[in-house]
Protein backbone atom coordinates (compact mmCIF):
# COMPACT_ATOMS: atom_id res chain seq x y z
CA UNK A 1 0.00 0.00 0.00
CA UNK A 2 1.40 3.38 -0.91
CA UNK A 3 1.87 5.85 1.92
CA UNK A 4 -1.00 8.29 1.97
CA UNK A 5 -0.08 11.90 1.30
CA UNK A 6 -1.59 12.88 4.66
CA UNK A 7 1.35 11.30 6.43
CA UNK A 8 3.50 14.33 5.55
CA UNK A 9 5.16 16.56 8.13
CA UNK A 10 2.30 19.10 8.33
CA UNK A 11 -0.36 16.41 8.74
CA UNK A 12 1.64 14.65 11.46
CA UNK A 13 2.10 17.92 13.38
CA UNK A 14 -1.58 18.80 13.09
CA UNK A 15 -2.57 15.24 14.04
CA UNK A 16 -0.50 15.49 17.24
CA UNK A 17 -2.01 18.89 18.00
CA UNK A 18 -5.60 17.90 17.22
CA UNK A 19 -5.76 14.48 18.91
CA UNK A 20 -6.02 15.73 22.53
CA UNK A 21 -8.49 18.43 21.48
CA UNK A 22 -10.73 15.86 19.79
CA UNK A 23 -10.48 13.50 22.77
CA UNK A 24 -11.39 16.37 25.10
CA UNK A 25 -14.60 16.76 23.10
CA UNK A 26 -15.38 13.03 23.31
CA UNK A 27 -14.30 12.44 19.70
CA UNK A 28 -11.74 10.22 18.01
CA UNK A 29 -9.31 11.82 15.57
CA UNK A 30 -9.44 9.54 12.54
CA UNK A 31 -7.06 11.24 10.11
CA UNK A 32 -5.54 14.52 8.95
CA UNK A 33 -4.88 15.33 5.32
CA UNK A 34 -3.07 18.44 4.03
CA UNK A 35 -3.27 18.82 0.27
CA UNK A 36 -3.35 21.33 -2.56
CA UNK A 37 -6.32 21.36 -4.90
CA UNK A 38 -6.20 23.83 -7.75
CA UNK A 39 -4.42 26.81 -6.25
CA UNK A 40 -5.78 26.36 -2.73
CA UNK A 41 -4.37 24.47 0.26
CA UNK A 42 -6.77 22.43 2.36
CA UNK A 43 -6.44 20.93 5.82
CA UNK A 44 -8.98 18.13 6.26
CA UNK A 45 -9.42 16.83 9.81
CA UNK A 46 -11.53 13.68 9.93
CA UNK A 47 -13.23 12.61 13.16
CA UNK A 48 -15.23 9.72 14.55
CA UNK A 49 -17.04 8.85 17.77
CA UNK A 50 -16.62 5.62 19.73
CA UNK A 51 -20.37 5.31 20.09
CA UNK A 52 -23.03 7.04 18.05
CA UNK A 53 -22.47 9.16 14.99
CA UNK A 54 -20.65 12.42 14.39
CA UNK A 55 -22.91 15.41 13.83
CA UNK A 56 -22.40 18.87 12.39
CA UNK A 57 -22.17 20.26 15.93
CA UNK A 58 -19.21 17.96 16.62
CA UNK A 59 -17.40 19.19 13.51
CA UNK A 60 -18.10 22.81 14.44
CA UNK A 61 -16.94 22.31 18.04
CA UNK A 62 -13.63 20.79 16.96
CA UNK A 63 -13.11 23.46 14.32
CA UNK A 64 -13.70 26.25 16.88
CA UNK A 65 -11.39 24.61 19.44
CA UNK A 66 -8.65 23.72 16.98
CA UNK A 67 -8.47 26.92 14.94
CA UNK A 68 -6.81 29.13 17.62
CA UNK A 69 -4.34 26.35 18.44
CA UNK A 70 -3.36 26.09 14.78
CA UNK A 71 -2.92 29.87 14.65
CA UNK A 72 -0.66 29.75 17.70
CA UNK A 73 1.42 26.70 16.67
CA UNK A 74 1.53 27.89 13.03
CA UNK A 75 2.51 24.51 11.47
CA UNK A 76 1.36 25.62 8.00
CA UNK A 77 3.16 28.38 6.12
CA UNK A 78 0.57 28.74 3.35
CA UNK A 79 -2.92 30.11 3.83
CA UNK A 80 -5.38 27.21 3.91
CA UNK A 81 -8.99 26.22 4.44
CA UNK A 82 -9.72 24.13 7.56
CA UNK A 83 -12.40 21.49 7.08
CA UNK A 84 -13.58 19.12 9.82
CA UNK A 85 -15.58 16.13 8.63
CA UNK A 86 -16.97 12.79 9.80
CA UNK A 87 -15.05 9.66 8.78
CA UNK A 88 -18.33 8.27 7.38
CA UNK A 89 -19.49 4.70 6.93
CA UNK A 90 -17.03 3.88 4.16
CA UNK A 91 -14.06 5.51 5.91
CA UNK A 92 -10.60 5.08 4.48
CA UNK A 93 -8.33 2.91 6.60
CA UNK A 94 -4.94 4.59 6.91
CA UNK A 95 -3.31 4.06 10.28
CA UNK A 96 -2.29 0.70 11.79
CA UNK A 97 -4.98 1.11 14.46
CA UNK A 98 -7.63 1.51 11.72
CA UNK A 99 -6.65 -1.84 10.22
CA UNK A 100 -6.53 -3.46 13.66
CA UNK A 101 -10.06 -2.20 14.42
CA UNK A 102 -11.38 -3.51 11.10
CA UNK A 103 -9.75 -6.95 11.19
CA UNK A 104 -12.61 -9.44 10.83
CA UNK A 105 -14.87 -6.81 9.22
CA UNK A 106 -15.81 -6.12 5.60
CA UNK A 107 -13.51 -3.83 3.61
CA UNK A 108 -13.07 -2.82 0.00
CA UNK A 109 -9.57 -2.76 -1.48
CA UNK A 110 -8.90 -0.67 -4.58
CA UNK A 111 -5.83 -1.46 -6.63
CA UNK A 112 -3.67 0.74 -8.84
CA UNK A 113 -3.74 -1.84 -11.63
CA UNK A 114 -6.28 -4.58 -12.40
CA UNK A 115 -5.83 -8.07 -10.99
CA UNK A 116 -7.78 -10.81 -12.72
CA UNK A 117 -9.57 -8.03 -14.62
CA UNK A 118 -10.73 -6.20 -11.45
CA UNK A 119 -9.44 -3.16 -9.58
CA UNK A 120 -11.81 -3.43 -6.59
CA UNK A 121 -12.23 -6.34 -4.17
CA UNK A 122 -14.55 -6.61 -1.16
CA UNK A 123 -14.12 -9.16 1.58
CA UNK A 124 -13.38 -9.67 5.26
CA UNK A 125 -10.06 -8.19 6.35
CA UNK A 126 -7.99 -11.05 7.75
CA UNK A 127 -4.63 -9.34 8.19
CA UNK A 128 -2.56 -6.28 7.43
CA UNK A 129 1.21 -6.68 7.50
CA UNK A 130 4.18 -4.71 6.24
CA UNK A 131 3.91 -6.79 3.06
CA UNK A 132 0.22 -6.15 2.36
CA UNK A 133 -3.40 -7.06 3.06
CA UNK A 134 -5.21 -10.40 3.15
CA UNK A 135 -8.96 -10.66 2.59
CA UNK A 136 -11.39 -13.56 2.76
CA UNK A 137 -13.82 -13.33 -0.12
CA UNK A 138 -16.26 -15.54 -2.02
CA UNK A 139 -13.38 -17.24 -3.87
CA UNK A 140 -11.28 -17.76 -0.72
CA UNK A 141 -8.31 -15.85 0.68
CA UNK A 142 -6.54 -13.28 -1.44
CA UNK A 143 -3.43 -11.29 -0.55
CA UNK A 144 -2.52 -7.92 -2.06
CA UNK A 145 1.03 -6.57 -1.99
CA UNK A 146 1.31 -3.26 -0.17
CA UNK A 147 2.52 -1.44 -3.30
CA UNK A 148 -0.48 -2.64 -5.33
CA UNK A 149 -3.12 -1.17 -2.97
CA UNK A 150 -4.31 2.34 -3.79
CA UNK A 151 -6.70 2.48 -0.83
CA UNK A 152 -8.72 0.41 1.59
CA UNK A 153 -12.11 1.48 2.90
CA UNK A 154 -14.57 0.07 5.39
CA UNK A 155 -17.32 -1.64 3.40
CA UNK A 156 -21.01 -1.30 4.11
CA UNK A 157 -22.05 -4.61 5.66
CA UNK A 158 -25.49 -5.03 4.14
Amino acid sequence: MAEKKSRGKVAREVFDLARPVAEGLGLVLWDVDFYKEGGAYNLLVTIDRRSGSVGLEDCEALSRALSPLLDEADPIEESYCLEVSSAGLERELVLPEHFAAYTGKPVTVKLYAPRDGKKSFTGTLLARTEEGLTLAGPAGEITFARGDVAKCNAADAD
